[in-house]
């Protein structure tokens, strides 16, 4: 039988619990921190339901949140489900960026706490028949991602521990890390995925559009709203909202989000009725969401709202050998769809190691699915990757004086600028040729000081 540890210095409570659940698991009782890890590290248990204050502290939360650290350092993939007073959401909220599985107002009612262990205990399962299959934690693939970096695997145990929660969930990184799929993780492994998720990118739309899109809008709300129809976040509900570039919210729309947030409700454009909405939020981002909370062009209200967990994307050039595993990754898929054999020689190998990798992940997509297209033989060279080795001709009295830095910037700037003039100065058509996408290639230009 499974093992629940439950931790409360209220006798009542204890029993109640005990009573109500030992008939599915094997219920552990204890009613002080000292009692709790001394049953932790000997019997292990998969759940605890914790309390915040604890003896001999019992109206401070100093002995749960102590509580909660050792054992998370003995086993931190335990589900500890903290039991809070109504008014202590922030320390709730603290135990969740520690590590804590999810947080429960008292007083408890059984049947809603019943649920909410039984999730963790889901999670708990799935995560040790994983650890079956891949010891360690090093799995190569994950919900369609592929990692053994430690940046990554952590990234994998934080998909894990926060996706059975209901917390909104800030994902940061560069353009290109894969912040979309992340989102889908966390969509896939909660106990929404039956539900649906919707995404939004909320750079792609215009201003005065965008209100309608996500709120949904009113028969007669302006010239042309023949009909009431939906927004995304009505579409959304039971399931999971996915907002990219959240950072490019308008200020005026990210009011309506944080009260939507707030309250659980939304107003169609040019409606009065509060509409009850079950959303998940998610929201993905590239840009400094501080330097932009200086500049006014983002609510810090709203980003603590929006963060209460942050997962941090690493940049490709940072994962080490987790570049050959990906490029390897992405031929085998290319090759089954062109039906070509083809594999990557050493120079190709070597150019993949060597490259910064601006755009990521999806820049190396790109150039292997374009490497697989454009090969004719067996085997990829760097000139089917888009690149060629060979630095830009240059004064011979200064090659020895160039960093290998800056040979490279020398040989990327003269393939740009021979892209850009055999494309009669089209950045995107410069862009496709080089394998890059039309936001990477203007990065790139930035970088080098190529003006347009």
């Amino acid at each position: 039988m499974r093992k629940l540890l439950i931790v409360d210095d209220n006798e009542d409570i204890r029993q109640q619990l005990k009573w109500g659940l030992n008939q599915e698991y094997q219920v552990l009782l204890a009613a002080d921190a000292r009692e709790a890890l001394s049953l932790f590290r000997s019997e292990r248990p998969a759940v605890v339901v914790l309390d915040l204050g604890l003896p001999p502290y019992p109206d401070s939360s100093v002995e749960g949140f102590r509580c909660l650290d050792e054992m998370l350092g003995v086993n931190p993939v335990t589900k500890v489900i903290m039991l809070t007073g109504n008014n202590e959401r922030e320390n709730a909220l603290k135990a969740m960026r520690m590590g804590a599985f999810d947080f429960y107002a008292k007083p408890p009612v059984l049947s809603e706490l019943k649920v909410m262990i039984g999730r963790a205990f889901h999670i708990a399962n799935i995560e040790e028949q994983n650890s079956v299959i891949s010891p360690c934690g090093e799995a190569e693939e994950q919900w369609g991602m592929v990692g053994k970096c430690a940046e990554m695997q952590a990234v994998f145990t934080t998909i894990r521990k926060v996706a059975a929660s209901n917390a909104p969930i800030l994902i940061l990184g560069e353009s290109g890390t894969g912040k979309e799929l992340v989102a889908a993780a966390i969509h896939e492994a909660s106990q929404r995925r039956t539900g649906p998720m919707v995404a939004i990118n909320c750079g792609a739309i215009p201003e005065n559009l965008l209100e309608s899109e996500l709120f949904g809008h009113e028969k007669g709300a302006f010239t042309g709203a023949h009909t009431a129809v939906r927004g995304k976040l009505q579409y959304a509900h039971k399931g999971t909202l996915f907002l990219d570039e959240i950072g490019e919210l308008p200020v005026n729309l990210q009011v309506k989000l944080l009260r939507f947030l707030q309250e659980g409700t939304i107003q169609r454009v040019g409606g009065r009725e509060e509409i009850p909405i079950d959303a998940r939020t998610t929201c993905a981002t590239n840009i400094d969401i501080p330097k932009a909370i200086e500049e006014g062009r983002f609510r810090e209200d709203l980003y603590y709202r929006i963060g209460v967990v942050t997962v941090k994307l690493p940049p490709l050039r940072s994962r080490g050998d987790d570049v050959l595993l990906l490029a390897e990754t992405f031929l085998r898929l290319f090759c089954k769809e062109s039906k070509k054999k083809v594999r990557l020689s050493p120079a190709a190998i070597a150019f993949l190691k060597r490259h910064d990798w601006p755009g990521n992940v999806r820049e190396l997509r790109n150039r292997i699915q374009r490497a697989v297209i454009m090969c004719d033989g067996s085997s990829i060279g760097p000139l089917d990757l888009g690149c060629d080795f060979e630095p830009p001709p240059m004064p011979s009295h200064n090659n020895d004086n160039l960093s290998l830095r800056e040979a490279r910037e020398r040989m990327e700037r003269e393939m740009i600028l021979n892209a850009i003039e055999r494309q009669s100065g089209n950045i995107l058509k410069a862009a496709e040729e080089l394998g890059v996408s039309r936001p990477t290639l203007y990065d790139l230009m930035k970088k080098l000081s190529i003006h347009q």
